[in-house]
């Protein structure tokens, strides 16, 4: 999630000490917590905010702390991850004198010579740059060698990378503007661990438009308040872990040239709280601090309460692995300012539309030592919910309670997402097999549990409650402590390898989040151990919600328009099943191993398995699920009038014209939802590759054989044969995808060929017209090329299509 490092996300820079690991962390000594870090007038009428910092040592440096930069308001766009209460990356930040000057710069602790001679250590640290972020002149020097300086001008200065952000989300041109800036005196605030700073900052471009103007008065002039943060360094004491990629936890990459050779030069150190045992020696203890995060009062009741209680989930865990009141969940008291470093928290914001939440820290750049915690809640989440819940059940229950009102599922939902995104503060990465093997972690994307009771849907079911085993396995390996005289990192590896003994699956982001990715078990708003069997039973239930879906679905006097919004989350029910699915064909079954922990090697997904996912996907093709019932095509074809709700706008599928709705164009999106991962070239390239190894498996001959099979050979009505036209359209763009290895384009594209020939024997004008298309090479490329041709698939996440900031999260 860092453009944001959250895969869900999780914000902490790749920043490392000079200590051995497991050993405790000794830098210098920092100055008693009684005290603010160093001393600071802030004068309006100067237009000066003086900061003054010790003596220098013999190396010029004044001061070392580690700088964090953050927003206190957003811009409220789903897209632009600029939203209030989101921070940017940490750094290990220097003041060092310079004659008359004093710069500021951004030190590079990842390189380093851990317990070397310092002639090494010089080395390590000498061979690659630092970064000097800003320079000023002193403007006092005190009789004891203190030396003050104006640090105004720095705080106005873009470092959080407001005007990159832009850019990247799509709004180009903006700079900041200076004559439009300038710091907030008002807002300077220092407490024993921190010194807080904020200021307006200002950003112009001559082209506004497309995002920003949606949302800002004037889209020429955008203005939002920044904060920076110089936080004290850690006191020693501190026990690094080193990361293990079979757990789900967050790492600060080291590279170590005082390793010896025979030793990787490159480790990580795993990201976690300091959390420490009153009593070492007992298996079960008070701690000296536990871990707390408050929750930004905000959030408005029944959601406050609600996420308390699913924040409050982790205690289950830290309980389990010997922490009594080791973490705690807890609503920010009053007069608490947020901004203070010893306060974790759990923010709440809003946006134009549903979008991302995350989980962020500031850590101690040479360690990994995670400091603050900071969760950005975004509140339409939760309406989406609602949203998919009424549609599902109808809104005669919405408040009522009992297991089918979306209030209470929504809610359900949301203790789940305060659970998640604090996982992501704690240290933890996202674990998507967890809901392969009973729901064993708050850390994956769970798709609610729809059931059918005598027929009718259940939403009794929908979420699991409270923390789960694979969750409170992490929390002892990360977070458990070793007895006294127990070596930690042995004691930590043995946890590991009873966890792998155990078969308990874990699969993340870089194997989770594409539909194309290759492991079987690793998908998001997935359930069931059987994602084929699974996907066979989401289409029967989603037969009964369409079956039963109308204005039942609408609040009293809402615009019968709306319908069109809510049938798009009925109709796509088994989209994410979809993607289970299809992780099976061409799947390969593996796991993170490292040497000697007795894991099997990575082999392709069973033959049989393969083949019965197949069925699956191809029944999701049949005339039977893609047909939108007549009853419901003037239900979904009222007028729409009024000013445009974007929300509406991106979450509805096309239409005829004006109003009307084309269930033709329904059956299109709920075909390309399944052609579109089947045909994934990377998927094609491993159904080819396996099968060229073993002809016992999946081929891509089989493969397309099944597929044409299903629609072109069944074109009987209307609707049969535009899902025929979808398919070998969908096998023409993957023929020509370049992508697509120069195998399987050639074996597809001869298919194609024998189908043209086939087609052209056919008496009907549909099948020598697209023979014709098939045959024409040139005519293809422009029926390829044709937009409206392949209708857009509505969004779908976050909720369980990415539109933006989250494309290239880990």
């Amino acid at each position: 999630m860092l453009r944001p490092a959250v895969l869900a996300l999780f914000a902490a820079t790749a920043l490392s000490s000079t200590v051995a690991v497991g050993a405790p962390v000794t830098p210098a000594a920092p100055a008693p917590a009684t005290q603010t870090l160093f001393g600071v007038k802030s004068d309006a009428a100067s237009g000066k905010i003086l900061i003054t910092l010790p003596a220098p040592g013999a190396d010029g440096v004044l001061g070392r702390y580690i700088y964090a930069t953050g927003l206190r308001t957003g811009l409220g766009s789903p897209n632009i991850r600029l939203d209030r209460g989101m921070q940017g990356p940490d750094q290990l930040v220097v003041f060092r004198r310079y004659g008359k000057k004093i710069a500021v710069q951004f030190e590079n602790p990842t390189y380093r010579a851990t317990g070397a001679s310092a002639a090494e250590q010089a080395a390590a640290r000498d061979s690659f740059a630092f970064t000097t972020v800003w320079m000023t002149d002193i403007a006092q020097t005190e009789a004891d060698g203190r030396i003050t300086i104006d640090i105004a001008p720095f705080l106005t200065k873009d470092m959080i990378g407001v005007a990159q952000e832009l850019a990247q989300g799509g709004a180009k041109g903006y700079r900041l503007a200076e004559n439009l800036s300038t710091p907030d005196f008002s807002a300077t605030a220092a407490f024993p661990d921190n010194v807080e700073f904020e200021a307006l900052q200002t950003f112009q471009t001559d082209t506004p438009g497309g995002e920003v103007a949606r949302l800002v008065p004037d889209p020429r002039q955008l203005s939002l308040v920044t904060h920076h943060s110089f936080v004290r360094l850690p006191e020693p004491g501190y026990t690094q872990r080193l990361f293990d990629p079979r757990t789900g936890g967050f790492s600060t990459p080291v590279v170590d040239f005082a390793k010896p050779l025979g030793e990787s030069l490159v480790y990580q150190l795993a990201n976690r709280f300091r959390l420490e045992k009153v009593d070492p020696s007992a298996p079960r203890s008070k701690v000296k601090k536990p871990i707390i995060f408050y929750i930004d009062p905000a959030a408005p009741e029944p959601v406050r309460t609600a996420v308390i209680e699913g924040v409050g989930w982790w205690s289950q865990a830290f309980d389990a692995a010997g922490f009594i009141d080791g973490f705690q969940a807890k609503l920010l008291p009053p007069g608490v300012d947020p901004r203070d470093v010893r306060y974790n928290m759990v923010n709440w914001s809003n946006r134009a539309t549903r979008g991302w939440s995350y989980g962020q820290v500031i850590t101690d750049p040479r360690t990994g030592e995670i400091i603050k915690g900071n969760v950005v809640l975004g509140s339409l989440r939760m309406r989406q919910d609602m949203i998919i819940f009424e549609s599902l059940v109808g809104t005669d229950g919405v408040g009522k309670g009992g297991p089918n009102d979306p209030v209470e599922a929504t809610l359900a939902r949301l203790r789940q997402l305060g659970a998640h995104e604090v996982g992501h503060a704690l240290g933890f990465m996202h674990n998507f097999a967890g809901s392969t093997q009973g729901k064993t972690s708050v850390m994956d994307y769970p798709g609610p549990q729809i059931d059918l009771k005598d027929g009718k849907l259940d939403l009794s079911n929908a979420y699991a409650v409270g923390i789960g085993s694979w969750d409170k396995f992490t929390v002892d390996w990360l977070y458990g402590q070793a007895a006294p005289g127990v070596e930690p990192e042995g004691e930590a590896r043995a946890k590991v390898a009873r966890m792998v003994a155990a078969g308990t699956r874990y699969i993340t982001d870089i194997d989770g989040r594409a539909p194309d990715t290759p492991n079987p078990w690793g998908s998001m708003w997935d359930n069931g151990d059987d994602p084929s069997a699974e996907l066979i039973r989401m289409l029967s239930v989603r037969g009964v919600a369409i079956a039963g879906f109308g204005q039942k679905a609408l609040l009293p006097n809402e615009p019968v328009a709306a319908l069109r919004r809510r049938f798009v989350p009925v109709w796509l029910l088994h989209r994410y099943q979809v993607e289970a699915a299809a992780k099976m064909v061409g799947g390969i079954d593996y796991v993170y191993a490292v040497k000697g922990d007795g894991t099997p090697p990575a082999r392709p997904v069973a033959a049989a398995t393969q083949r019965a996912a197949l069925d699956a996907l191809l029944a999701t093709l049949s005339a039977e699920i893609l047909t939108v019932p007549d009853v419901l095509v003037g239900e979904l074809s009222a007028g729409i009038n009024g000013a445009p709700d974007r929300q509406s706008d991106i979450e509805v599928m096309d239409t005829a014209s004006a109003a009307a709705f084309d269930p033709l164009v329904a059956a299109d999106v709920g075909a390309e939802v399944t052609l579109n991962t089947l045909l994934a070239p990377a998927r094609l390239t491993r159904v080819y590759e396996q099968h060229r190894r073993d002809p016992a498996n999946l081929g891509l001959d089989e493969l397309v054989d099944q597929l044409l099979t299903k629609t072109v050979s069944r074109r009987n009505s209307d609707l049969e044969r535009r899902i025929a036209y979808r398919t070998v359209l969908a096998l023409a763009k993957a023929a020509h995808d370049p992508e697509t290895s120069p195998d399987v384009a050639l074996v597809l594209t001869a298919r194609l060929d024998a189908l043209a020939a086939q087609l052209a024997k056919g008496g009907d004008a549909w099948s020598r017209g697209l023979s014709r298309t098939l045959s024409d090479p040139d005519l293809l490329e422009k029926e390829l090329a044709k937009a409206p041709r392949a209708p857009s698939v509505p969004p779908g996440m976050p909720i369980g299509a990415e539109t933006g900031w989250m494309d290239d999260v880990m």
